[in-house]
């Protein structure tokens, strides 16, 4: 547009991101996604599953669906191959393609996604490991009063069947390894790109960080498909994307993700009794304990606030 006053040329303005020109908006996209990297995810962890029964020679001899499904009940580890691939496809890498769309022209992949490594990023990784064991006695507590609401019971059986099918898989001898790259590190990196990276930052474009936090959180629950779960579930997602937020980086909620899920394989490896036992009012850790949980958790997130850089002044 030509600038008749001044003599020069006015530059057209126009939004930055691929999402603004288009007019959508950033949170619609982010649940867009979500919903296409979970079909996605799932279609190509049966694909691959399919794909090394049949190399195996195992396929051949289902002849009805009932006897598919039983052999993905038995072959857990080729499970585990599939769902890996699948998770690092679609919930990892592809979520760097679409988080382009969203990007200004001051943005930065690394920014965006929260890629950085800052200087109090060991900390931060520190006092994430911590707080990740400290807050398990809230979790546990938590986990039991969502188990008291009302399910279907086709719902339960189902968690009951998978419950089940860990709990074989785990006893087997020599399985911890397997189980922490498949069952903790693959998930804590994928996941916390697509959800404490991408999607945090979506929502956030849209509705502020607090709302970013809470429905990201939810989002992240509901993701598990996991319906006994989504509380607890809900819960440690929050305390992953504060820490995310607070650190400026993913890197603490990936080793804090880490470390919730190794702590399950490594107990339902080592102590398969104590950690597939059914959830009561009697197994419920002490008061003192969940007590102390608090404190301490309280604790660490007061230590997060006070070196955060959203609180110092200085959040570059």
């Amino acid at each position: 547009m030509i600038d008749r006053e001044n003599g020069g040329i006015e530059n057209f303005i126009r939004p930055d991101s691929w999402v603004d020109r288009k007019g959508f908006a950033h949170w619609v996209v982010g649940v867009l996604w979500i919903v296409f990297a979970f079909l996605l995810f799932q279609v190509t962890a049966s694909v691959v599953v399919i794909g090394l029964l049949l190399y195996a020679g195992e396929l051949q001899e289902a002849q009805t669906a009932a006897e598919v499904l039983a052999l993905f009940s038995d072959r857990l580890d080729l499970v585990f191959w599939g769902n890996s691939t699948g998770q690092i496809l679609f919930i990892g890498l592809a979520s760097f393609l679409v988080a382009k769309l969203h990007l200004s022209s001051g943005d930065s992949m690394s920014s965006f996604i929260r890629l950085k490594w800052r200087d109090d990023t060991p900390l931060y990784l520190l006092l994430g490991g911590v707080l990740m064991v400290v807050v398990q006695p809230i979790v546990i507590y938590i986990g039991f009063f969502n188990s008291l609401i009302p399910m279907p019971e086709s719902v339960s059986e189902i968690q009951i069947s998978q419950y089940e099918m860990f709990e074989q898989f785990l006893r087997q001898d020599g399985i911890i390894f397997f189980g922490l790259l498949h069952m903790a590190l693959v998930p804590a990196i994928c996941e916390e790109v697509l959800f404490r990276g991408y999607l945090l930052s979506a929502f956030e474009k849209s509705w502020g960080i607090v709302a970013a936090i809470v429905i990201s959180s939810l989002v992240f629950g509901a993701f598990h498909v996991q319906l006994p779960n989504l509380i607890p579930l809900t819960v440690l997602g929050a305390v992953m994307a504060v820490m995310t937020w607070l650190s400026g980086s993913i890197w603490p909620a990936v080793l804090a993700h880490f470390v919730n899920n190794g702590m399950a394989v490594v107990l339902g490896s080592t102590y398969p009794d104590l950690a597939f036992r059914e959830s009561t009012a009697e197994t419920l850790p002490s008061v003192w304990l969940l007590l102390a949980s608090i404190l301490l958790t309280f604790f660490v997130v007061k230590v997060m606030l006070s070196r955060s850089s959203f609180f110092s002044g200085d959040n570059q």
